[in-house]
């Protein structure tokens, strides 16, 4: 089985968080109070970077998997922690995103299998 076969799922939730990460962002920079949005925002992109990334180790295998996968279980609680702060319904559906992606990473760092 390939890496990316064998790792789909993981891959899958990292797309996921990562594209609801970027349209709560994108939809954030059209909200009208900015000032109050300015951490979603920040987070929003650090938390999308950081999962496409994953995404893309996991599919190259690489050595790291664990760690990168830590990183971004880390980085999607913050974005959940924050996004959870804002009605939007796009920074809603970022905290469902994120969750399932912590959740996945939090699994692939358990299985301690290199990728």
């Amino acid at each position: 089985m390939s890496t990316l076969q064998q790792y789909h799922s993981y891959i899958e939730a990292c797309v996921e968080a990562m594209n609801a990460c970027n349209i709560s962002y994108i939809s954030n920079l059209k909200e009208y109070d900015l000032e109050k949005l300015c951490d979603c925002i920040r987070i929003n992109r650090d938390c999308a970077e950081i999962c496409s990334f994953t995404a893309q180790a996991l599919s190259q295998g690489s050595i790291f998997a664990a760690e990168i996968a830590e990183v971004c279980a880390k980085a999607c609680e913050a974005c959940i922690d924050e996004c959870q702060k804002h009605p939007q319904t796009h920074c809603q559906e970022c905290v469902q995103a994120c969750r399932r992606c912590a959740q996945m990473c939090r699994e692939l760092m358990e299985m301690k299998v290199p990728v």
